[in-house]
């Protein structure tokens, strides 16, 4: 299974445990790393979630994040059809950047694109090329 990992969702094991959906959306996170170091996933990487994280002013959440650039099986390049594909995305009211993560995720053909963020999550069902959901929601459609 192809999966891809927005920038969001990388970054949430950095955020505040303290808050059980944070902590329990971390562990899914790292339960779904796991599985693609397993071989059971695959990660879609792409220049859109390079360019979010060099803007990470934590150096160290930058660098742990970037070493999981080499176990990705595609790493997407912009082309024209991402950016059409991400113009059409933006309609639906979901945010530039996000539109482009989605769009790269769908030009690599990825099953699955994985985010934290509500804003995709709530406006998630408009999109049809691809299925959106949080680590907690993937693991339980995959463990099923």
């Amino acid at each position: 299974m192809d999966i891809y990992l927005d920038n969001c969702c990388f970054n949430r094991p950095f955020d505040d445990q303290s808050l059980l959906r944070i902590h329990l959306e971390s562990e899914a996170k790292l339960s779904i790393q796991e599985d693609i170091l397993a071989g059971f996933h695959r990660l879609i990487w792409s220049y859109i979630l390079d360019y979010e994280n060099s803007q990470n002013p934590f150096r160290e959440r930058r660098e742990q994040i970037a070493r999981w650039r080499k176990y990705a099986v595609k790493d997407v390049e912009e082309n024209e059809k991402i950016i059409k594909l991400a113009t059409m995305i933006n309609r639906y009211g979901i945010k530039k950047l996000d539109a482009l993560h989605i769009a790269c995720a769908i030009n690599a053909e990825a099953d699955y694109f994985l985010t934290t963020d509500d804003g995709i999550l709530k406006k998630a069902s408009t999109v049809k090329d691809i299925k959106i959901t949080d680590p907690i929601g993937f693991i339980k459609e995959v463990s099923t």
